[in-house]
């Protein structure tokens, strides 16, 4: 086979990859026994897309939402599957009375909870406290509009460094962070056009300018841009006015990440160079059963012919 950019791409779950290809999206994750399960996930139609998903910025913010959603529910259903939840604390008498009174709807309902409480508590992180520390800090300093922005962002940026490192000393979250470095190897490995095996797909590189961190980053970069356009520093203002142009945002980020995983030139390498830094924190490398794992989510969504996944 030879070699192409890919569109497959994917993420890391409880001792496990999702990968999502032209047709199907399929997660393989092994359980207490040893065993890979794989389970395809049911994520719309992927053959027959929609006119947003092919309009320029547009699709930016359709593939977010999409992508965080089903992200999420993989990573909860690779919990399951994993055994994860069988090692926790037994249910409190709480825990008890909403299964007794909800059943199997409490899953999807703590789920949502979950998710809502994750998005509140990102907005507070990113966009609330950063504009309060700069706000705190005009106050105390004489500060030009630009360079209380870029002060704004690199607090942001700071914030996010922090998070990932604190959560990279967990031990769960290092092995979340292996099957990370595996699904980039993988791709890699199925990108240059060699056989998929553990032998191969080890020799790889595990930092992949297409990635979910290096979109995040590339994110809070584009945001300093667009906010140099935003005159006021009203505190609610300027927070309701970031929540209004994260759309915008997300979709002018997206497109510096599909032009990074297409093109291989200056430009890209320098788009890319924050998002492949982070993902020394993000990525670890992997042992061979997290690589078998990441070989049979890429196998499991792959067609017979490389150019439907062209990307």
């Amino acid at each position: 086979m030879k070699e192409h950019k890919t569109s497959i791409g994917g993420q890391a779950l409880i001792e496990g990859v999702m990968m999502r290809g032209p047709e199907k999206c399929v997660m393989a994750v092994r359980n207490t026994s040893g065993e890979i399960i794989t389970e395809e996930v049911k994520v719309g139609s992927l053959k027959n897309k929609k006119w947003y998903q092919k309009a320029p910025l547009i699709r930016g913010v359709f593939a977010f939402i999409e992508n965080m959603i089903n992200g999420y529910k993989c990573l909860m259903r690779s919990t399951e599957l994993s055994g994860f939840t069988d090692v926790l604390e037994p249910e409190s008498r709480f825990e008890k009375w909403l299964d007794r009174h909800f059943g199997e709807k409490i899953t999807g309902i703590i789920g949502v909870l979950s998710l809502i409480l994750g998005l509140g508590i990102s907005l507070l992180l990113f966009i609330v406290l950063p504009t309060g520390i700069t706000k705190l800090l005009s106050l105390l300093f004489p500060l030009s509009g630009v360079l209380k922005t870029v002060i704004e962002s690199l607090i942001k940026i700071m914030i996010f460094v922090l998070y990932l490192w604190a959560t990279s000393l967990m031990s769960d979250m290092k092995r979340v962070y292996g099957y990370h470095g595996a699904e980039h190897k993988t791709i890699f490995c199925y990108e240059k056009g060699l056989e998929l095996t553990v032998e191969n797909v080890r020799k790889m590189g595990r930092f992949h300018p297409r990635c979910g961190t290096s979109f995040i980053i590339i994110s809070i970069l584009v945001s300093i841009f667009v906010m140099c356009f935003v005159p006021t520093w009203d505190m609610i203002y300027r927070v309701a006015i970031k929540i209004l142009l994260l759309p915008l945002t997300v979709g002018i980020s997206y497109e510096f990440i599909k032009l990074a995983g297409r093109y291989d030139n200056v430009f890209t390498r320098i788009i890319s160079f924050p998002g492949v830094m982070l993902q020394h924190i993000t990525t670890k490398e992997p042992d061979d059963s997290m690589i078998e794992c990441a070989i049979t989510a890429l196998n499991s969504v792959r067609t017979d012919n490389p150019e439907d996944d062209r990307w």
